[in-house]
């Protein structure tokens, strides 16, 4: 079973619904830069990453040495778990399978937050409860991968506050706010200055499609965690050609725009096809819906031509969940006749079966 999303190498020939990917591509700026960038690989890449990291700080309205770039998202969560080395941890079920395994590396004890299915897997505040003070760290993920939940600003304000308060480290990962209709509009940098055990996660990957670049960064007041966290890998973690997608991508403002604008729209066409079909699934404000259903979606989607996330290995879930990401109207389409198909052939084998 794959373990992550994207796994075309093991399944050629097949149209990607797996991993959660801009359909619009990386842009016209990032393809440049990357390009460009080829021009300047004989060089060692800025193991500070100054330019990136000025531009990064520019964009959150913070100073660049709040800021830490790294090879991607899972980069700097495997650096951030390796640098702080955390005894006890607190994680949500069913999320991000990395923050388990970076967590194992060093031993950490973990404790699980059930998040239930009746409630949509969204997180209630519950989860203030088990924000005790033996616990080192925690991973919230906003939106929420796979159920593309986001955590409610008011609880995510008390959530802040708690670990502050109790010296708990706060990871939040917000990967794929930028596709949420609110994106542009959260500005939780901003509570960077007065909370520092707050450390934000944020990619270029998802939103310009970059994932084979690999370029992410992070936020964080606590000046000496990114300095350990430095200390704590090899010298030159982001490569020239990242560093510069990473540029481009800061000065890129009408992608974005108008990728949410497409997600918004073909989330809601699928999750009404979903609908009329009696497929159930869990409302989303990402650019990826989690459903659940009886039908082995993921080998009938195979033999259709699709590649889908089976989600039986999310920690919380199990058989009969699966994950899609949200395409281009031309490409879901072709996805939900693909349903239709598959649910038709289910409803005359069951009819076959009852005659018989």
């Amino acid at each position: 079973m794959q373990e992550h999303g994207g796994d075309i190498y093991s399944n050629e020939g097949l149209v990607d619904f797996s991993a959660n990917i801009n359909p619009l591509g990386p842009g016209e700026k990032v393809m440049k830069a990357l390009k460009k960038s080829l021009e300047n690989v004989t060089a060692y890449p800025d193991p500070k990453c100054r330019a990136l990291r000025e531009a990064v700080a520019k964009r959150e309205a913070t100073v660049p040495e709040h800021i830490i770039c790294g090879n991607g998202a899972a980069d700097l969560i495997y650096t951030m778990v390796l640098a702080e080395k955390p005894k006890r941890a607190l994680l949500c079920t069913p999320s991000f399978s990395e923050y388990e395994k970076a967590l194992r590396t060093v031993d950490c004890q973990i404790r699980f937050h059930e998040r239930k299915e009746e409630e949509g897997f969204a997180l209630t505040r519950r989860y203030l409860d088990e924000l005790t003070e033996d616990l080192d760290m925690i991973f919230l993920c906003s939106p929420d991968n796979p159920t593309g939940q986001c955590v409610e600003e008011s609880l995510l304000l008390e959530i802040v506050e708690t670990c502050e308060k109790k010296k708990i480290r706060l990871v939040l990962d917000e990967c794929f706010l930028d596709f949420t209709e609110d994106g542009p509009w959260t500005h939780h940098e901003l509570l960077i200055r007065e909370n520092r055990m707050l450390f934000l996660l944020r990619a270029f990957t998802k939103m310009f499609s970059i994932p084979g670049v690999r370029s992410g960064y992070g936020v964080c007041s606590d000046t000496g965690l990114l300095e350990r966290m430095q200390k704590s890998r090899q010298p030159w973690a982001v490569s020239v050609p990242a560093q510069a997608a990473g540029r481009a991508a800061l000065a890129d403002d009408l992608l974005p725009a108008v990728t949410r604008q497409l997600i918004a729209e073909e989330r809601c066409h699928i999750m009404g096809e979903f609908t009329r079909m009696g497929i159930r699934y869990y409302p989303a404000s990402a650019n990826y819906i989690l459903f659940y259903s009886e039908i082995d979606f993921y080998e009938e989607m195979k033999q259709e031509g699709f590649l889908i996330r089976d989600c039986r290995n999310y920690r919380g879930l199990g058989k009969g969940y699966y994950r899609i990401a949200v395409k281009g109207r031309e490409d879901n389409d072709k996805l939900l006749r693909a349903f239709g198909r598959i649910i038709e052939r289910r409803k005359e084998e069951t009819s076959w079966q009852s005659q018989s």
